[in-house]
Order: structure tokens, then C-alpha cells, then sequence
């Protein structure tokens, strides 16, 4: 099992960045693909983003690409996330996830390991 501790949430205006970062312990974390999820009141979790374990893949929820990236540091054992041109519709609670197996996906079901979450505010 992998325990996974979000930061780097906050409180910014619209159109600023943040970088969330996500570290891991417990297990290797090279062989684990990660992914970035988020919750806003009253919707299910959506997709951000994910990431192979090598970091040589990456995908986006539609409703990020071209805003976000993420990327990832074996040797610190952390997955981080920026986040440019946020809007308020960014607002939600942030959670890292792994999948132990390697490939992740687009989907909650695909990860096995969940941080608590960070939240994310973008004023207008």
C-alpha cells in the first residue's frame, strides 16, 4: 500500500497558477502510475489528469488540457501538478491517486490509492 499526501492548495484569482504536489511512501514509487482527480460540492470526482509510471505518457480531462501539466519526480518520489490560467470552475478539492499496476486510466476504479485531497479556490 502507498500512502499519498497532497499540498500546494490555496486560495487564487482567476487567471493565476498553483502547483499541486503529491508524495508518496510505502512502496516503489516508480512502478506506480499516478493521477490527479477533483470533487467540486454536489458533482462526482472528475478526471484531471494522470500519468504513466515512467512519466513518458500523460493525459487530460478535456475540460484542463492546454492549462495543466502534470509530471512527475522518481528520485523524490513526488507527482506534482501545475495549474495555469485557473478559472473558477477549477474550485474543488484536489486528490492524488495511484494505480500499483502501472497504466492508471480515466476512471476513479483505475487507481488503488488515494490521498486525502487539497482544496483548490479560484476567485473571479
Amino acid at each position: 500500500q502507498v500512502q499519498l499526501v497532497e499540498s500546494g492548495g490555496g486560495l487564487v484569482q482567476a487567471g493565476g497558477s498553483l502547483r499541486l504536489s503529491c508524495a508518496a511512501s510505502g512502496r516503489p514509487f516508480s512502478r506506480y502510475a499516478m493521477g490527479w482527480f477533483r470533487q467540486a460540492p454536489g458533482k462526482e470526482r472528475e478526471f484531471v489528469a494522470a500519468i504513466s509510471w515512467s512519466g513518458g505518457n500523460t493525459y487530460y480531462g478535456d475540460s484542463v488540457k492546454g492549462r495543466f501539466t502534470i509530471s512527475r519526480d522518481n528520485a523524490k518520489n513526488t507527482v506534482y501538478l501545475q495549474m495555469n490560467s485557473l478559472k473558477p470552475e477549477d474550485t474543488a478539492v484536489y486528490y492524488c491517486a495511484a494505480d500499483p499496476g502501472g497504466v492508471g486510466g480515466r476512471g476513479a476504479a483505475d487507481f488503488g490509492s488515494w490521498g486525502q485531497g487539497t482544496q483548490v479556490t479560484v476567485s473571479s
